[in-house]
């Protein structure tokens, strides 16, 4: 006892790493996009959306790792053994559609973000596809997780922004916890969009299937527990930054303003930056799709390898797991090609990503309060009766929220 009381500062450090990561790298180039307009359009109105989604993204993820760590099993590989094969082809390949959909968003992001300048995305797009393939196949998993995280250490810059443009903090307090509405359709299809930016289904197959990988045990799970915590908070922390500067520096009384492309929106950064907002942005928006372009396709082939009981894990070589690396080259080539050669409108490109992902996160959602509930699974660490309540409700939030996206997609307000 008194050896791991030593050492427990060790261990500490040895379990950071999973939840950060994936809840930084939910801050994409569609998420940064989509707080960046509702603060434009809406100033602090949608700030409370995102107080209460921070809570509902601490809860979902702390599902995620610790189903992986009492199971040591991956997502896929638990719906496979627990719901059969039909089943799992069904949440494997909506999963698939949405994790290709998002990939594409963050080569619109890479090129977007390099363009403000005059770079043409025929020279970003490939470099940054080799530079992250390299990272992943060459690399450890110590040292990729080292790189994500010195990545996400990027976003401070929307903090300090947000510090910097002198809100009128009264409001912002009074508009996080006094909820309020617009009869105008866009602020639900907006409400929506930062709900589903914040929680999206492939993060509850990434983080699972990391917590895995890192041999995460029962007895050390209060710190992973913790991990998981941080990284939400964190991750919405940003956010929250975001829309606030957003709010002060680019909406305009009183319509509010749509953004139309990236350049127009580097101005959120203005308090920070001056002069080099839009340098200061760019550099931000590349940082933010370069971690979810090289995330997204590593959550798409711990899925489907863990599920068909292929070798998994960026701590092996090619050699030694090589369908799980030929599924990871297969999403990188596939959104770099997708924008190199098709991606016209990029703004719009990273937002609608954003509604595909928002129809298959309830169903990942029942998939895990199912699982979670498993005595025969989870043994006693099933979630308690209230845990359920709350969750399930959030579920049931999320489908009206997806049918109200679908809606809205449909008439148009996209």
């Amino acid at each position: 006892m008194r050896r791991l009381r030593r050492y427990r500062p060790l261990v500490v450090l040895a379990l950071i790493g999973p939840g950060i990561i994936t809840s930084a790298a939910d801050n994409d180039a569609g998420g940064i996009v989509t707080y960046i307009q509702a603060g434009a359009k809406y100033r602090y109105d949608l700030l409370w959306v995102l107080v209460l989604i921070t809570f509902a993204l601490a809860m979902i993820q702390e599902m995620s790792a610790r189903m992986g760590t009492v199971t040591q099993k991956g997502l896929g590989e638990l719906i496979r053994e627990n719901f059969g094969v039909k089943w799992t082809m069904f949440a494997l390949g909506t999963l698939l559609v949405a994790n290709l959909a998002t990939t594409v968003a963050e080569f619109a992001g890479l090129a977007a973000s390099l363009e403000i300048f005059g770079v043409s995305r025929s020279i970003t797009i490939p470099v940054a596809a080799i530079g992250i393939w390299l990272l992943v196949v060459k690399g450890s998993f110590k040292v990729v997780e080292r790189v994500f995280l010195v990545i996400a250490m990027s976003y401070a810059t929307y903090v300090v922004s947000g510090l910097l443009s002198n809100p009128n903090w009264g409001a912002v307090l009074h508009d996080t916890y006094a909820p309020k509405f617009h009869a105008d359709p866009r602020f639900m299809f907006l409400a929506i969009a930062v709900i589903g930016t914040t929680i999206t289904p492939w993060m509850q197959f990434f983080l699972q299937a990391t917590v895995v990988d890192k041999g995460v045990r029962v007895e050390n799970y209060v710190y992973q527990k913790w991990d998981v915590y941080i990284g939400s908070v964190l991750t919405d922390v940003v956010s929250f930054f975001i829309i606030v500067a957003a709010g002060v520096v680019i909406w305009k009384a009183p319509d509010g303003v749509l953004i139309s492309n990236p350049a127009q929106a580097a101005a959120a950064l203005q308090p920070v930056a001056h002069g080099y907002a839009r340098a200061l942005f760019s550099i931000g928006l590349f940082s933010a799709s370069l971690l979810a372009a090289a995330v997204l396709p590593l959550s798409t082939a711990y899925t489907y390898s863990e599920a068909f009981g292929w070798e998994i894990g960026i701590s092996r070589k090619f050699r030694e797991a090589p369908i799980f690396y030929s599924i990871y080259t297969f999403c990188i080539v596939f959104g770099a090609a997708t924008v190199l050669f098709t991606g016209r409108h990029l703004v719009a490109l990273m937002i609608r990503a954003q509604a595909v992902n928002g129809v298959l996160l309830p169903v990942i959602l029942i998939f895990m309060l199912k699982l979670i509930n498993r005595k025969d699974v989870m043994g006693k660490y099933t979630n308690s009766r209230v845990y359920n309540v709350v969750v399930w409700a959030m579920a049931v939030v999320l489908i009206a929220m997806t049918v109200g996206w679908l809606v809205g997609l449909a008439l148009g307000m996209a």
